[in-house]
């Protein structure tokens, strides 16, 4: 079965191939199409998502609000690891940390990223760092997600 990186690869070969691959993706994880993410970058270690500014995101204040953000790195972090992680582990979201800096008022870019890669045999904790960026390519929010890693269940 092809990694997410790979399915992502040939989509992009096509015009709007980026944005029906972000719609396949939000059609798996239902939840997160309420932000209308749109993937730039998917290889293993590093995913980019974007969202627009736009009213559908927005809190009391006319910016964007700190759930869909929270929600854009969750959605980086998973896919990343999806696409990163050796086929016999699995993932799941234990926790997140979250520091606000800077007021959400302009497109967003969320980046996911690990420094190296996970080998076969870890279990435990690993945490992801997720950085948001503002179109000034300033840090607006920064998430660090606790995934639990375990071992896939043999089939």
């Amino acid at each position: 079965m092809a990694s997410p990186a790979e399915l992502f690869a040939r989509a992009r070969r096509y015009p709007m191939g980026a944005r029906l691959f972000s719609r396949i993706v939000t059609a798996r994880a239902p939840y997160f199409a309420s932000i209308s993410p749109l993937f730039r970058e998917l290889r293993p270690n590093h995913c980019e998502i974007a969202v627009r500014n736009r009213r559908g995101v927005h809190n009391h204040l006319g910016t964007v609000n700190a759930m869909a953000m929270c929600s854009m790195c969750e959605l980086a972090a998973g896919t990343m690891l999806e696409t990163s992680l050796p086929r016999n582990l699995r993932w799941i979201p234990r926790g997140m940390t979250t520091r606000y800096l800077k007021k959400a008022d302009t497109d967003l870019v969320a980046t996911a990223r690990l420094e190296q890669p996970v080998s076969p045999d870890f279990s435990g904790d690993l945490l992801v760092p997720v950085r948001v960026r503002n179109t000034a390519g300033e840090v607006v929010m920064e998430a660090d997600i606790a995934m639990y890693l375990s071992p896939r269940k043999p089939a």
